[in-house]
C-alpha cells in the first residue's frame, strides 16, 4: 500500500504556473497508475489527469488539456503535475491517488494523499 504526500501548492496569479509533486512511500509505486484529482469548495472531487504505471500513457480532463502535464519518475517514487496558464477556476485542493488501472473514476483509486491547496487569483 502506498502512502502519498503532495507538495507544491500555493498562491499564484492568473496566467502563472505551479508544479505539484507527490511522493509515495511504498515499494510498489511503479506498479500503479497515478492520477491527480481536485476539489473546489462546495463541489465534488473531479478528475484532472492520470498516468500509466510506465508513464507512457496519460490523459487529461478537457478543462486542463493543453495547460497541465502529468509525469512520473519511478526511480524517485514521484508523480508531478505541471500546471501552466492557471485560471481562477483551477483553485482547489489537489490530491494525488494511486490505483491498479488507468482511469478517471475516483472509485478506482485506493490510495490518496491529504491534498495541497492551489489558489489562483484574478
Amino acid at each position: 500500500q502506498e502512502h502519498l504526500v503532495e507538495s507544491g501548492g500555493g498562491l499564484v496569479q492568473a496566467g502563472g504556473s505551479l508544479r505539484l509533486s507527490c511522493v509515495a512511500s511504498g515499494r510498489t509505486f511503479s506498479n500503479y497508475a497515478m492520477a491527480w484529482f481536485r476539489q473546489a469548495p462546495g463541489k465534488e472531487r473531479e478528475f484532472v489527469a492520470a498516468n500509466s504505471w510506465s508513464g507512457s500513457n496519460s490523459y487529461y480532463a478537457d478543462s486542463v488539456k493543453g495547460r497541465f502535464t502529468i509525469s512520473r519518475d519511478n526511480t524517485k517514487n514521484r508523480v508531478y503535475l505541471q500546471m501552466n496558464s492557471l485560471k481562477p477556476e483551477d483553485t482547489a485542493v489537489y490530491f494525488c491517488a494511486a490505483g491498479p488501472t488507468l482511469t478517471s473514476m475516483t472509485s478506482s483509486y485506493r490510495n490518496w494523499g491529504q491534498g495541497t491547496q492551489v489558489t489562483v487569483s484574478s
